[in-house]
């Protein structure tokens, strides 16, 4: 009878991977294997700054004083988000942008990286990521446990707002569009006019 030989196990990325990453890449590791994806091209990025400006205002924490109202947020463009993962090691993950409540994240880490769980997610996918974003980065944020993920398309202009509801995710709304006066859960304190979050031109 032949023998087989036993298939090599596949050796588990590190962070030292991700501090080697290409600076033209988006590093990430999940379940022990690194991930590259390239930067996000112009529509992506255009749509991220336009959600950074019109979030960022009305919630960031005001310099030398209490937060703005409605306020008591800290909002940050590709956060790098450290979760452990079942085998001692770390899923590393960069969203888009990222929020905390001050209560939860009272004073910035002295680290690169965040260990705190994020009160809120945005993945903005595009063809190349999508199925990266949601197949594989959603379950992770669900397993830690981040309440409310969005998924926002630039190209089809649309926003899915899943909130964690006993361990799972459930679509809470779909909006885009040139839909006006929306409120999107955290954030529902103000309404949002959604023609402002997409490319100009």
């Amino acid at each position: 009878m032949p023998a087989f030989a036993a298939k090599p196990t596949q050796k588990r990325a590190t962070y030292q991977a991700v501090l080697d990453a290409p600076p033209h890449n988006v590093a990430e590791i999940i379940d022990g294997t690194l991930s590259l994806q390239p930067r996000p091209a112009g529509p992506h990025a255009e749509v991220t700054s336009h959600l950074g400006m019109e979030i960022g205002p009305k919630f960031r924490r005001v310099a030398g004083g209490g937060p703005r109202k409605p306020g008591g947020w800290r909002i940050l463009f590709e956060p790098e988000l450290h979760f452990p993962d079942d085998d001692g090691g770390s899923h590393v993950l960069v969203p888009d942008l990222a929020g905390w409540r001050l209560e939860r994240l009272p004073q910035l880490p002295a680290t690169a990286w965040f260990d705190v769980v994020p009160d809120w997610v945005c993945e903005v996918v595009s063809p190349g990521t999508a199925r990266h974003d949601r197949m594989r980065k959603v379950p992770v944020y669900r397993q830690h446990g981040v309440p409310v993920v969005w998924l926002v398309d630039p190209l089809a202009q649309t926003i899915e707002v899943f909130v964690l509801r006993e361990g799972q995710y459930g679509l809470q709304l779909t909006a885009g569009g040139m839909d006006r006066k929306v409120r999107l859960p955290p954030f529902e304190a103000v309404t949002f006019d959604l023609r402002r979050f997409w490319p100009v031109g």
